[in-house]
């Protein structure tokens, strides 16, 4: 089944509305009432349509927002191993990159053996930020609110 948009059924329905008008029964013609709550509705589904595709963009552009701002912090992270079964992970986010075939983004991980990852931010259960003072002192803030 193709996906119509509000505006292309709209259009639909002017030209069904005008062919309904042209070819009435002049003693019984069309309710105005009817016509005017139909016409209605195709203007409110419109401009939901129109409100759902922004809400859309700008959701999208806030996940690029997270997903760039994790570069240089440590997530960890499950891997599927063969056998099936899950093993915890850790590394640290070198790139982010978008996958055109979903239009996902995707976070290049490395671990301490440098081996590269690439998972979705949906992927990642911790984050850490590790911060270098100038007396070579570490302070580790951690966010476990990755949704």
């Amino acid at each position: 089944m193709a996906v119509t948009s509000a505006s292309n059924m709209q259009m639909d329905y002017m030209n069904l509305l005008m062919t309904q008008l042209q070819n009435q029964n002049p003693l019984e013609p069309m309710d105005n009432s009817d016509m005017a709550t139909q016409l209605a509705m195709f203007s409110q589904l419109s401009l939901v349509e129109g409100i759902s595709s922004k809400f859309g963009d700008s959701l999208a552009l806030a996940e690029k927002q997270y997903a760039n701002s994790l570069i240089g912090k440590t997530v960890t992270f499950y891997v599927q191993e063969n056998d099936g079964t899950y093993t915890k992970a850790q590394g640290i986010v070198r790139s982010v990159y978008n996958d055109t075939t979903n239009n996902q983004n995707k976070l290049v991980v490395t671990d301490s053996n440098n081996h590269d990852y690439t998972l979705t931010t949906d992927g990642i259960v911790l984050v850490e930020d590790t911060i270098t003072t100038t007396d070579n002192s570490t302070t580790t803030n951690t966010n476990t609110d990755t949704d």
